[in-house]
């Protein structure tokens, strides 16, 4: 009996360490081979932080570990130890490029357009009085919508004009519709979605011609001023803002991005929401989240976010459009077309300046 148990032993020892050797080569135990790091815009903090997503980028032999960072802030960071840096659209991470020492280009797996979340009587009084238009569920317009296109010509003229809630027709009634119309945005100086607003609206007041020099940056910067300074102190991330919005407290009219509406809709445990209704802007700038690749094994992980249809569909889950692949976020948002534009109809997509121009224009909108 001694001697069976002893090679019994030694067998199982064998089978462990051989078990141990396909682990570390990635093999069929799903246990990550590779551990990689990296810095992310606080809108993929979810995506990644998924069970779902975790196990999925285990099986292909990586476990993730993020930290989150306001976009524009993150050519700031000590990268030194990072794998990739993964800010919310191209611009920083062109610059982080140049400033890191990148291996290869940047990767731009997924995409969000930036979208306005409004409370229906917001929404209701912008349209009564030309800012916006709003169609209902079924398509028609009138009462009851849930989406609409903001108006960014008529919206920024009235954002000039210091117009007030009061000063619109519709209003009576409605005592938290007080104060400046304005739009709640994040920082410009150090996120990604607010310096994209002002990408967006400066296009726009200058005639639709995109800032390529200081004095275009100039021609534009009072208006600017007033679409942030209005807003006193403003977030480095979406994220507490737009909850703030879905419990029903802060400004009636705030920046998203359209993958956190997407996500909360298609969530399992989807809270309740409300009287919400999602503006398009006719004119706005698309948030192509875009990896900035510091090792190879970073890389490796930008192009399977890019190619695998597992973590694609995670992606999707999470509410962003796969770059290319347009049928997978349809199909994921079919029953949420009452709130989700699918084919973004009438919206304009606006250049963007480059990054020197566009925190130069962050800097003089702060004040």
């Amino acid at each position: 009996m001694g001697i069976v148990l002893a090679v019994l032993l030694i067998a199982g020892v064998a089978a462990a360490v051989a078990l141990g050797r396909d682990s570390r080569a990635g093999g069929g135990s799903g246990t990550a081979a590779k551990t990689v790091r990296g810095v992310i815009g606080s809108e993929k903090a979810e995506f990644f932080a998924d069970p779902d997503t975790v196990k999925a980028l285990a099986a292909k032999g990586f476990t993730v570990r993020t930290e989150t960072s306001g976009s524009w802030a993150m050519d700031r960071l000590p990268l030194k130890g990072y794998d990739f840096a993964f800010p919310g659209s191209k611009a920083p991470a062109d610059e982080l490029s140049r400033s890191a020492e990148a291996r290869g280009g940047p990767l731009r797996p997924f995409y969000s357009p930036l979208v306005v979340v409004a409370h229906r009587n917001a929404a209701e009084v912008l349209a009564a009085n030309g800012l916006a238009r709003l169609r209902a569920a079924d398509g028609s317009g009138g009462k009851w919508a849930t989406q609409g296109t903001l108006l960014m010509g008529p919206y920024l003229a009235a954002a000039e004009d210091d117009r007030t809630w009061q000063q619109l027709k519709g209003t009576s009634g409605h005592a938290e519709l007080s104060g400046t119309v304005f739009i709640t945005s994040t920082d410009p100086v150090t996120s990604n979605s607010g310096a994209l607003y002002l990408a967006a609206a400066s296009y726009v007041a200058d005639g639709g011609r995109v800032a390529t020099d200081a004095r275009a940056v100039e021609r534009t910067a009072p208006l600017m001023r007033k679409l942030v300074q209005v807003q006193g102190a403003q977030q480095t991330s979406s994220d507490a803002p737009f909850r703030d919005f879905i419990s029903g407290v802060g400004n009636p009219l705030v920046l998203v991005y359209e993958s956190q509406v997407a996500s909360l809709l298609m969530s399992s445990q989807r809270q309740e929401v409300g009287d919400l209704v999602v503006l398009y802007p006719d004119t706005t700038v698309s948030s192509d989240h875009t990896l900035v690749p510091l090792t190879d094994h970073g890389r490796e992980l930008g192009e399977l976010l890019s190619t695998d249809p597992v973590l694609r569909k995670l992606a999707v889950r999470h509410g962003f459009r796969p770059q290319g692949a347009a049928a997978e976020f349809t199909a994921a948002t079919a029953g949420h077309t009452a709130y989700i534009d699918q084919r973004l109809t009438g919206v304009r997509q606006a250049p963007v300046p480059t990054a020197e121009l566009l925190r130069s224009m962050a800097r003089q909108a702060r004040g």
